[in-house]
């Protein structure tokens, strides 16, 4: 049988069922629907039921009251709930799941959504679980998509492949240890990176924009994607670095990397300094060669200003939180570009400006005297490092509620700029991603 006759005929049969409607629960289940897909079942707590049926009274999809009525009638499953939650969800709705059906997850730390399932799944259920490595507002067409064969068959893992065709996404498969593992360094240590700088802006009192030191192509990505990080749910970030086995370690040596080149910047030490930078510029660019940069030029990362400081006036910068990313990989012995498989547009473009700062010899020397020699930019870097070892410490106490707090309140201090910053956000993304295609 053509294989386009045997898919229109699944696409008529088989129930698919997502569990939690969030965004990315939405998000699946209009994609899937758009797709053909006849019999989509979703759900999400009980007292959002009505105004789930509302939304999507027109829409083909079909709203159940509970998980329960998802698990028992569905052959594909998707839980679409936050990490913390998961364990708890399946324990509730997953002994009702149904002989021979297909069990997911669109959890981004995979550990504890894999327990959770060994644990309350039946035993004759298959466990094919995934991860769209983009959020809601980003068009999943070329974006990666991983997914990991936990429990399953062949012919069942062929048809999770048939579900998800329809993202049009770049499909990866992984096991759950690999996927945590990478992601803790293309998702937690990047978020970290930019919610410390957001936070060290909040304890200055400084709009970013507005300033001559954060001015200028490499500037413009760490500000937008700073805001558009804090523009999202805390609980997503949290979950990620918190849950997620892999990320304290890392986590902690990027804390480690700023503070031991802070150490150097104040103590003058320029010959450690340098040697520490260039080694661990060496390690991590020295094979580049002739390789297509991940990053175009910064006349076009110009373009997406949220300010308007006139190029003339840009002030040096230490890039301290660049230099001590790529330490990070170095003290680590990681190569992050073994890890685009999993990579975020988030992670591409701070992968892509460490790359711009570090192959361009002019950059990386201006960077090096600030940081050594410029003492009014000193003050911002010692807030840095306060800000990095206090997300660092957090996430280290798996404290939720304190992660929160320290979200919440620097979302807080820039939420007049979301609005703004989700548009050229949103333009910048559009960008690497065309960038990614041509590579």
């Amino acid at each position: 049988m053509p294989f386009n006759v045997e898919f229109s005929a699944e696409m008529e049969t088989i129930q698919l069922g997502i569990i939690g409607m969030g965004d990315m629960g939405k998000l699946y289940a209009r994609k899937l629907s758009a797709a053909g897909w006849k019999n989509v079942n979703v759900c999400d707590m009980p007292e959002k039921y009505e105004s789930l049926r509302e939304e999507f009274k027109d829409s083909g999809i079909t709203v159940m009251k509970d998980g329960h009525y998802v698990s028992r009638q569905s052959d594909w499953i998707l839980y679409s709930v936050p990490a913390e939650f998961i364990n708890t969800v399946v324990a509730t709705y997953g002994p009702s799941t149904k002989i021979g059906a297909i069990v997911g997850g669109q959890t981004s730390v995979k550990a504890p959504e894999i327990a959770a399932f060994e644990k309350h799944l039946p035993e004759d259920v298959y466990i094919i679980t995934c991860h769209s490595m983009h959020g809601p507002t980003v068009p999943s067409r070329g974006q990666p998509l991983v997914i990991i064969n936990h429990r399953g068959s062949p012919e069942k893992l062929a048809l999770v492949e048939r579900i998800l065709s329809c993202f049009e996404s770049q499909i990866a498969h992984l096991s759950y240890k690999e996927h945590d593992r990478i992601t803790a360094d293309t998702q937690a240590v990047t978020h970290m990176a930019f919610l410390s700088m957001g936070t060290t802006w909040k304890h200055q009192n400084n709009f970013p924009w507005f300033d001559p030191t954060y001015t200028g192509g490499i500037e413009n990505v760490k500000v937008n994607m700073t805001m558009r990080i804090l523009s999202n749910k805390w609980h997503v970030y949290a979950g990620l670095a918190i849950l997620n086995p892999s990320a304290k370690a890392q986590v902690r040596q990027y804390s480690l990397s700023v503070a031991a080149l802070f150490k150097l910047m104040i103590q003058e030490k320029e010959e450690e300094f340098i040697t520490r930078i260039r080694t661990a510029g060496d390690f991590v660019f020295g094979n580049r060669g002739n390789s297509e940069p991940i990053l175009l030029s910064d006349n076009l990362l110009d373009q997406y200003s949220l300010g308007s400081v006139p190029k003339e006036k840009i002030k040096p910068n230490s890039h301290l939180s660049l230099l001590a990313m790529v330490d990070c990989w170095c003290q680590l012995k990681m190569n992050p570009y073994s890890h685009m498989v999993c990579q975020t547009p988030l992670f591409r473009f701070w992968l892509g400006i460490s790359e711009y700062l570090f192959l361009n010899e002019e950059y990386l020397k201006d960077a090096i005297q600030a940081a050594l020699y410029d003492k009014n930019i000193r003050e911002d870097d010692m807030e840095f490092m306060m800000s990095a070892r206090g997300w660092q410490e957090c996430i280290a106490l798996g404290n939720m509620e304190g992660y929160r707090i320290r979200f919440e309140d620097t979302a807080q201090f820039f939420k007049d700029r979301f609005g703004e910053a989700a548009v050229v956000g949103k333009q910048m993304i559009e960008m690497i991603t065309r960038k990614t295609k041509q590579l």
